[in-house]
């Protein structure tokens, strides 16, 4: 259980990665949110995945392969990353930016 947080982690814990979590931190107004968000997180996660060689290489727009099961544990791996990182973030900025 605890590899699959490690590898949730490592596969957030890129530029992309980091940037939406910063994103969806600073914009968490309350831990009651932090499932939404982090389906969120996720959910724009898959999206830039599927959009940056568009953007990047004008390569053909390729949808993900949603029946098979390495996309499905590769989805739980982000949730399980986000989860982590966006509670971290979230938190730092509920010490550092007290109101």
């Amino acid at each position: 259980m605890l590899d699959f947080f490690r590898q949730g982690f490592s596969t957030v814990n890129g530029v992309q990665g980091l940037i939406i979590a910063l994103v969806a931190a600073f914009l968490l107004p309350a831990w009651s949110r932090l499932i939404v968000f982090v389906f969120g997180a996720t959910l724009v996660h898959l999206v830039v995945d599927a959009l940056l060689p568009v953007l990047a290489n004008n390569a053909a727009l390729r949808l993900p392969d949603v029946l098979s099961m390495p996309f499905w544990r590769y989805v739980a791996a982000l949730l399980a990353g986000y989860l982590i990182v966006i509670s971290l973030l979230a938190l730092l900025k509920r010490l550092l930016l007290r109101r």
